[in-house]
């Protein structure tokens, strides 16, 4: 099953290598699972109280074309 990995950060209380920690939890979730990982999107330093983040905006229109049927995040606040 193909999946894709959503990660991101705040600018409150987080670090840019959490972005790294969090693709590298996802990426265990897939493989124990079987999934095969086909991309990964990522917001620096955005707040996620917003929708027009660049990588969920990449995120929604390789979902709509089809490209996966999984988001795997490391939390539901992802």
């Amino acid at each position: 099953m193909k999946v894709a990995l959503g990660a991101r950060y705040s600018t409150d209380n987080h670090r840019d290598a959490s972005i790294e920690d969090q693709l590298q939890l996802c990426c265990l979730r897939a493989e124990k699972q079987g999934w095969t990982v086909i991309d990964s999107n990522t917001n620096r330093a955005i707040c996620g109280a917003s929708l027009l983040r660049p990588g969920l905006q990449e995120l929604i229109s390789d979902a709509t074309q089809g490209k996966f049927l999984i988001v795997v995040a490391e939390a539901m606040d992802r």
